[in-house]
């Protein structure tokens, strides 16, 4: 499992960058669209485009390439945003609220049944409709909503002990947007974000293009 994790990991992150171009062409009325479109329109290798929607099992075809409306359906079953995922959010601070306002989640079937938090001022407050509980509550209500990912945005010295009770709760995918390398059984999907990582790479881009880096 974890080798395909590795070896599927850059081509799923592709998948929904496609996956925005083909519904472009959904909207505009086209029937199909080929891999040297999205390719371009991306700046990529058009057998880099086919070797990663290969993965979702659908075939094109000769001179025309993909039908647009199996494409949609094949990217989102493949990713299972063909279905409804319930979620919790642990860490209702700035990210953990702009996480639980992002709307594109809900189009993609990840829904959000409840917060966690600290902040005696937030319990009981809705963000962006979500209630917000208190985190004495967390095991236990984590079990009674039948949640089955929960998105990690505490501040990073509590990250293991929270995911600690994630597991306890029966959380089985946490995805974590904290700075520490979860601890966690075999069993558990972990996702880590690192968004400084992110702007690491973001500011050698910008100084490469300045210049100032070879």
């Amino acid at each position: 499992m974890a080798k395909n994790k590795v070896s599927y990991a850059p081509s799923v992150r592709r998948l929904p960058s496609y996956l925005h171009i083909i519904r472009q062409a959904q909207r505009a009325g086209d029937y199909y669209i080929s891999g040297t479109i999205i390719a371009q329109e991306l700046n990529l290798e058009p057998i880099q485009v086919r070797k990663d929607l290969a993965i979702t099992g659908i075939i094109g075809k000769p001179k025309k390439g993909y039908p647009v409306e199996a494409l949609v359906a094949a990217i989102e079953h493949y990713l299972g945003w063909d279905e409804v995922h319930e979620a919790v959010l642990v860490g209702a601070g700035n990210l953990g609220s702009a996480l639980l306002g992002y709307q594109e989640f809900q189009l993609h079937g990840l829904h959000f049944v409840a917060a966690f938090d600290t902040d005696p001022e937030k319990i009981g407050q809705h963000v962006h409709g979500v209630p917000i509980l208190s985190m004495d509550t967390i095991e236990q209500g984590i079990k009674s909503l039948g949640a089955e990912i929960a998105v990690l945005a505490v501040p990073s010295p509590r990250a293991q002990s929270t995911a600690e009770t994630l597991v306890r709760a029966g959380i089985g995918s946490i995805w974590n947007f904290t700075n520490t390398k979860l601890k966690v059984p075999d069993e558990i999907v972990v996702q880590r974000e690192d968004l400084s990582s992110g702007y690491a790479l973001l500011s050698v881009m910008m100084q490469n293009r300045k210049g100032r880096v070879v």
